[in-house]
């Protein structure tokens, strides 16, 4: 299983697979061609269904214009073998000549793969000798040691300092969130809300305020990412707002150390790479569940274990995290990361606190596994019609133009 620097990237919204990835592989392939006269780049699927709305075009045009002229041509009925998201660069001599093509995908979270196993250019070192989340607890259960000593033993020495700089980042976009107002670019002219909800807040009894703040750290974090911000995937764009909302609000309410809270983002990633490892975290393969579904499981075994959850009650309020967005349709109005996708980051945020809260009163034991669920999840996804995962055909975008 891979690094969990995997799953917690650094970059710029909307869309992790839409925009992240893409530009990404357009760096990578400038590289290879800065003397090409022009380019021509073919967009499948997913990737050309709804990526006008994530701003695929500009993410590409961005690095490959300043080079040479961009062509960029949109087959959203074709869907090549490997995965929804497919995309082709071509670059073109100065007599029109076709010098190199190349075909990548962008798999979730800003990852891109070439779809050829162990010869991948984009393959990277397994680190964890583990791949399921019941030889992981095992493990616990064998050694007295937790989920967060379990990546500091296997990820690199840089690993707590590499996670302290995803949790500066995760504060930054909140707090960046709630002071900023106004409107959010696109076609919805949805306007920003986090700053709002903070203030409204502080009117209300503890217990809903508690929420209510909870409510306005999402927004603030998944406003910043609609507007092309700084963000943090956790494990995708889409689904950013989950995890810091929950870490943001109990460091603010409770006075963690910094310490702690690195700590339980290393239980966070270590369940969002099992995902990832034996399932998706794609929206464009496995619907809305592999993204904010899985953050809300990343949120949840994190809180459990700030609160002083053993391994079982964590994979407990990780699995109920999961289990309770089984289904859960990737259905972006317009091909926007903002309806319904920013709330849906709020509420999965107060579901993993609840989901921690209703872990931590039992004693852990459970009768479906969080790996059980993980598989379901992947089964789902697949029998999920195209039009339910990111291709703005179905469900709420229905009926939705940004054309």
């Amino acid at each position: 299983m891979e690094s969990i620097k995997e799953i917690f990237r650094i970059g710029i919204g909307p869309s992790s697979s839409h925009t992240m990835g893409p530009q990404k592989a357009a760096t990578i392939f400038a590289e290879r061609h800065k003397d090409a006269s022009s380019f021509n780049v073919i967009l499948y699927g997913s990737l050309a269904a709804t990526g006008r709305g994530h701003m695929t075009d500009i993410a590409i045009e961005d690095v490959l214009r300043p080079i040479a002229p961009v062509q960029i041509s949109w087959k959203p009925r074709t869907f090549l073998p490997f995965h929804p998201n497919g995309m082709k660069f071509v670059a073109y001599d100065i007599d029109g000549k076709p010098i190199d093509d190349w075909t990548v995908y962008s798999v979730g979270g800003g990852a891109l793969s070439e779809g050829k196993g162990d010869d991948d250019y984009f393959r990277t070192k397994d680190v964890y000798p583990l791949n399921s989340l019941d030889e992981i607890k095992q493990w616990c259960d064998n050694t007295g040691c937790s989920y967060w000593e379990y990546v500091d033993i296997h990820e690199d020495d840089d690993i707590n300092d590499y996670l302290l700089q995803i949790w500066q980042v995760m504060k930054d976009s909140v707090e960046r969130g709630l002071n900023h107002e106004g409107v959010l670019p696109g076609p919805l002219h949805l306007p920003r809300k986090a700053s709002t909800y903070n203030v409204k807040a502080s009117g209300y009894k503890q217990s809903l305020q508690s929420r209510g703040l909870v409510y306005s750290y999402a927004l603030a974090v998944s406003e910043e990412n609609a507007s092309g911000g700084v963000i943090v995937t956790a494990p995708t764009c889409g689904a950013c707002g989950v995890v810091p909302a929950v870490l943001y609000h109990i460091y603010k309410s409770h006075n963690f150390s910094d310490n702690r809270i690195i700590r339980a983002l290393a239980t966070a990633g270590l369940f969002g790479s099992i995902v990832k490892k034996n399932a998706s975290i794609s929206g464009a393969e496995v619907g809305c569940q592999g993204e904010v579904g899985v953050a809300c499981a990343m949120a949840s075994a994190a809180a459990c274990q700030i609160f002083g959850g053993s391994p079982a009650q964590i994979e407990y309020a990780a699995e109920m995290g999961l289990e309770h967005h089984l289904g859960m349709t990737c259905d972006p109005v317009c091909g926007l990361v903002q309806i319904p996708c920013i709330e849906r980051n709020a509420f999965a945020a107060t579901r993993a606190l609840d989901a921690q809260l209703y872990a931590s009163f039992s004693d852990g034991s459970h009768r479906v596994s969080f790996d059980r669920v993980v598989n379901v999840m992947k089964q789902t996804g697949h029998d999920l019609p195209s039009l339910y995962k990111e291709t703005g055909e179905g469900g709420l975008a229905k009926g939705y133009s940004d054309k």
